[in-house]
């Protein structure tokens, strides 16, 4: 049975008195079922950095601090330690954690937590190599603009036919390349994008090895495999890299050590992947940024956090009992 959540009055009575009771009531609930796997993530606005660890099985917010300036290892690691004070109280374990590439975790997470498997988030690995894919795709698109003939002003001479078509035919080939740019970094093509990836690379084998290379990262992170395989699978794919001297520059994120750390969750099904959890309350901030203008302080904001996490407890609840009303009178 799935544990209550804190009484309706923790948000009835405003933002501060939601801030007072959030580590007894809140923390109460949302510890109840605790999974042992996180998402930790910092969030900047302006001058304040927001932290927040979120379990990363039942996508609750766990803990929170709203700092007034950019975060340091100090900071972190006092974070962490308050987090694991609380834990210790309920003799409560941490099994596994996911962020992204911040260089403020390892080192604080080690201290801390000790050595638990520690996951780089796979959807930020992913997002800077596809950066870097299409950032050489317009690179190409570059070099070939700057292959142009230039031709006069005014109708083409015969001599100069050819030079015109030339230069229509690399500009056709540019506004291709600038089209189906995602074809370059997308994870599946059906047979019919294949076939305009072929056409549209045809004379750029550094486009077809881009594409190529792209598939291969896609593969390391199939479950199905160990995390041991997906290493030699990216000890075989930086060999490749490095025999492409037009593509090694661009592909320097694939020999980055933040990618053989976010192939660690194959090894454990638990272990999220991405860090996400923690991605969508930061969405949801944003929102409300956007909205509540006058949310603009410290206090204002550990305020204002604490109230949504009461209004989180609620939903489920809520939900079930709007479903109940609407059941009873439609007679269902």
């Amino acid at each position: 049975m799935s544990p209550s959540p804190p009484s309706r009055t923790g948000w009835r009575l405003g933002e501060k008195r939601a801030r007072e009771r959030w580590e007894t009531d809140y923390l109460a609930w949302a510890l109840a079922d605790f999974s042992g796997y996180l998402a930790i993530d910092e969030l900047y606005d302006g001058p304040f950095c927001v932290l927040s660890i979120v379990d990363n099985r039942t996508f609750k917010r766990l803990f929170y601090q709203v700092l007034d300036h950019d975060p340091t290892q100090d900071d972190m690691l006092a974070f962490f330690q308050r987090f694991q004070a609380v834990l210790q109280t309920r003799h409560l374990t941490v099994r596994g954690i996911t962020t992204d590439g911040s260089p403020l975790y390892p080192a604080t997470i080690l201290a801390v937590f000790g050595p638990v498997p520690h996951q780089i988030c796979e959807f930020h690995m992913l997002k800077d190599l596809t950066h870097a894919i299409l950032r050489a795709v317009a690179q190409a698109r570059k070099q070939l603009a700057a292959q142009q003939p230039k031709l006069g002003r005014g109708r083409p001479t015969k001599a100069k036919r050819k030079l015109a078509r030339q230069r229509q035919h690399l500009q056709q080939k540019i506004a291709d390349l600038f089209e189906h740019r995602h074809l370059f970094v997308q994870r599946r093509l059906t047979p019919a994008e294949q076939v305009t990836l072929q056409r549209i690379t045809r004379n750029l084998p550094q486009l077809r090895a881009l594409r190529d290379i792209m598939h291969e990262v896609y593969r390391l992170f199939d479950r199905r495999c160990r995390t041991a395989t997906a290493l030699a699978k990216l000890a075989r794919l930086r060999q490749r890299v490095q025999r492409f001297t037009q593509v090694r520059q661009v592909l320097k994120g694939v020999f980055s050590a933040n990618l053989e750390k976010a192939l660690t969750f194959l090894d454990d099904r638990l272990l999220g992947a991405t860090s996400n959890a923690v991605e969508r309350g930061n969405r949801r901030y944003r929102k409300m940024q956007k909205t509540v203008y006058r949310v603009r302080t410290a206090d204002h904001i550990s305020d204002r956090l604490a109230l949504d996490l009461f209004r989180e407890a609620a939903a489920q609840p809520r939900a079930l009992t709007l479903s109940f009303l609407h059941s009873a009178r439609t007679g269902a």
